[in-house]
């Protein structure tokens, strides 16, 4: 029977009897590798101790293998390996400590695959305590080692590791650069994300979505230019990343200067021919429950959405009509004016609402508001049937105000 079969009939113990007693390497690396696919196996505890000593026979390629397998399978898997290498007991009732004790030492293994697992480990455990020694792992001479250190690093997000991570940002390796703009990404600090800024111009598309994606953390308007630059990046997904980015920016920097920032955006959105970009404005509004956003996103789009996104933008903006967000409702009015009515989109939508005597009075009235902008004959027509009819006085208030703006009453 062949390994395939054996792992599709979940045959663990035929598995674990090639790995310990074949005479042939490529064999046994093959079953090293399909025994981690059995993480739920009622004989997980043989699988494991399999692995375990697989792990530390002569053969790079089993024991790279095995290693992998055992880091698969989580949990306390890699910790027996480490546990047993290191000469400490490390059980389920360990402190942290002594496990990240064991995965300290075992950082300085021969074997990278070993130094990768321990990376993994103590990223999981998120020991503070061993940021240092995880930051000297940033030299090694295996780029998968880095890149391991660096992930973990961030997973621990002590600010230590800043200056490291940083060191890491020009690493010959597109990988190992990814994990530490990752890494610095979820530090957060002021020093690491400015350390970020310049990778919006890396050669590795991946690289530039991360670091993209962290400028919206920023407190200020340092990374405008670039958020700016990113949305005509090559890649549709650093520029979906850059628009995304820079809606968290406008809800982090001081009011003040949100509404230069956001004239900005405007200026490069409408100078462009590509339109993917707004496409997530139209997602941060129907599926954000952040309201600073939400109003951002509302205001923007009326002022950036083409044809090609007209409907799809003038749905999310009359949806935000009825919002709880009083000043939501208001942008969302005020960039259905600002789209306009080409083709009469706008005024049928807001129709549905004004005619709808279930929907709340102050959502009509927002809707009324905008037909006093973009309406025509039939929105006057409406609106002077609403006056003589409507029990709500902000209705008729609303349609007084906006039917003055239509032509009057005839």
């Amino acid at each position: 029977m062949s390994l395939y079969e054996l792992e599709r009939d979940g045959d663990v113990q035929e598995l674990i009897r090639v790995l310990r007693e074949s005479d042939n390497e490529r064999v046994q690396r093959r079953a090293a590798e399909l025994l981690g696919n059995f993480g739920d196996h009622d004989d997980r505890r043989d699988v494991v101790s399999a692995l375990v000593t697989a792990a530390q026979r002569d053969s790079d390629a089993v024991t790279a293998a095995a290693i992998d397998s055992l880091d698969e399978l989580g949990g306390d898997a890699i910790q027996q390996l480490i546990g047993d290498i290191a000469g400490v007991d490390i059980d389920d009732d360990a402190a942290d400590w002594v496990a990240a004790k064991a995965f300290v030492r075992a950082l300085d293994a021969d074997v990278p695959e070993l130094r990768m697992a321990a990376a993994n480990g103590l990223g999981r455990l998120g020991e503070a305590d061993a940021v240092p020694k995880l930051t000297e792992r940033f030299e090694d001479p295996d780029p998968r080692v880095r890149a391991r250190a660096a992930r973990a690093a961030g997973k621990v997000a002590d600010s230590r590791a800043t200056e490291p991570l940083a060191s890491l940002l020009t690493d010959p390796k597109g990988a190992v650069r990814r994990e530490a703009a990752d890494a610095l990404g979820a530090i957060g600090s002021r020093r690491a994300l400015q350390a970020l800024l310049p990778l919006y111009e890396d050669d590795d598309e991946r690289v530039r979505r991360i670091a993209v994606g962290a400028f919206g953390n920023f407190e200020n308007d340092r990374p405008v230019e670039y958020l700016v630059e990113a949305l005509g990046d090559d890649a549709p997904a650093v520029r979906r990343t850059a628009v995304y980015s820079l809606v968290e920016l406008l809800a982090n920097v001081p009011t003040e200067r949100s509404h230069d920032i956001r004239e900005t955006v405007v200026d490069r959105l409408s100078n462009t021919d590509d339109r993917t970009v707004v496409v997530p404005l139209a997602e941060i509004l129907e599926e954000s429950t952040q309201p600073s956003q939400r109003r951002n996103t509302a205001w923007l789009l009326g002022r950036v959405a083409g044809d090609a996104e007209r409907e799809r933008v003038v749905d999310a903006l009359v949806e935000a009509l009825g919002d709880d967000d009083t000043m939501l409702r208001q942008f969302a009015a005020t960039s259905l004016a600002e789209l306009g009515d080409g083709g009469g989109t706008v005024e049928r939508r807001l129709l549905r609402l004004v005619e709808d005597d279930t929907v709340d009075p102050e959502v009509r009235g927002q809707a009324i508001f905008t037909l006093g902008k973009v309406g025509g004959e039939r929105s006057r027509a409406v609106l002077d049937q609403l006056i003589d009819e409507t029990d709500h006085e902000i209705v008729r208030k609303k349609a007084f105000s906006a039917i003055s703006k239509l032509g009057g009453r005839r």
